[in-house]
């Protein structure tokens, strides 16, 4: 590996951007293997090459199905994490109304832009009305808000389990039984909580439930939308009967057992793994919150899943300039903010939970398997260093 130049010390690169995507682990590599190559039959043939890929095909949607607590039936393979939220969202709004009824979409604030943008996108074109359900910074979610929206009609309510960019847990199980009483569906992006926090359908009445490889050392390019029996979801695309016709077109037989070598992986070590990033986490942010002053824990009073910290850096206007530097010294890491040119425009979530005028710039590091002390050590000195510079040289 080539090394980074950091102050007069040389290191190796530091990858805290996991939360963005994962390498894929040498056991989904050695799976996909066969079916990348002599195993490359199309699963809607009826010869043998066919009935081979149709068989893995099954068995990696029985193997999905069971690490997340559902039945095979209830799983569909999709292109990935933006097309199983548009799926889950568009999907439903189109079966309403070709029921002849005018269904409502409620999201969280800090939804990630896949659900935010099916949603806006839904109520442009006539197939619904949209409401954004606000949060608070103290780690609060309108739970009375939603049931009384949901009592309007039909309605579709979805909160992502993890937030992707800080890390904040969602109420999922509260919200799921405040529907109950309602009638609403639920769906959740599971993205950044599979692997990371205990996810089983089974456990509430969660109805739509979107997921994708590449968050759990899988391969890029393939997803699930889980759809609870009895739930009506209208197909976006249109095709052969591939996937009950919810998403037709010939699957990718090599990503799906891929995906399902994964997230078996990902489940059977979810408890210890997430013991031990919880460890880094924490010491990082102690880290950070007492050796530089001006620095705030972004939703530091919510729950949050082990593997993200997202730190606000007061004295720092360009998010991205902190980043690029950051880069500079050998550490990928993220941002939770997007500048524009023009000036620093805060993300849809820091703004939801502290205003669009926040004077913060954001770094969401995030852990995963290759993550050790030594690399958050590096990090922490890193970022100490980056950000006094650039404090100073305003």
């Amino acid at each position: 590996m080539d090394c980074l130049s950091m102050g007069n010390a040389t290191m190796d690169p530091v990858y805290l951007d996991y939360a963005a995507t994962t390498p894929m682990r040498e056991e989904v590599c050695h799976a996909m293997g066969a079916y990348l190559s002599e195993s490359f039959g199309n699963p809607s043939s009826i010869h043998r090459w066919g009935r081979i890929a149709k068989d893995a095909l099954e068995q990696a949607r029985d193997d999905v199905a069971r690490a997340i607590g559902a039945r095979s039936s209830e799983i569909s393979f999709v292109r990935g994490g933006t097309e199983s939220d548009n799926l889950a969202i568009l999907g439903w709004c189109r079966a309403q109304k070709l029921e002849g009824r005018m269904p409502s979409i409620l999201v969280t604030a800090v939804e990630h832009q896949a659900v935010l943008e099916a949603a806006m996108n839904a109520e442009k074109v006539g197939e619904a009305f949209v409401t954004k359900v606000g949060l608070s910074a103290e780690g609060g979610l309108d739970l009375d808000g939603i049931r009384e929206s949901t009592r309007r009609g039909e309605a579709i309510v979805s909160v992502m389990w993890v937030n992707n960019e800080m890390g904040l847990t969602l109420p999922v199980h509260d919200v799921a039984e405040a529907l109950e009483s309602t009638g609403g569906v639920l769906h959740s992006d599971a993205a950044q909580a599979i692997g990371k926090v205990p996810v089983d359908v089974s456990e509430s009445s969660i109805d739509l439930l979107s997921a994708t490889g590449h968050k759990i050392y899988g391969p890029k390019g393939i997803g699930i939308l889980f759809v609870r029996d009895g739930i009506s979801i209208a197909p976006l695309i249109h095709g052969g009967g591939q996937e009950k016709g919810l998403r037709p077109g010939t699957e990718d037989v090599a990503g799906a057992v891929g995906f399902a070598a994964a997230i078996k992986l990902a489940i059977e070590e979810q408890e210890p793994e997430a013991i031990r990033l919880k460890s880094l986490r924490d010491h990082m942010e102690l880290a950070l919150s007492t050796q530089l002053v001006g620095v705030r824990i972004n939703g530091g009073k919510w729950a949050r899943a082990p593997h993200i910290l997202s730190v606000g850096v007061h004295g720092i206007e360009d998010g991205n300039e902190l980043l690029m530097a950051l880069d500079l010294e050998g550490v990928a890491v993220s941002s939770g903010s997007a500048c524009s040119s023009g000036g620093r425009k805060a993300s849809h979530v820091m703004a939801a939970l502290y205003g669009p005028d926040d004077p913060h710039a954001t770094v969401r590091f995030s852990f995963g398997r290759r993550t050790t002390s030594q690399d958050l050590d590096r990090a922490i000195a890193a970022t100490i260093a980056v950000v006094e510079r650039l404090r100073r040289a305003k």
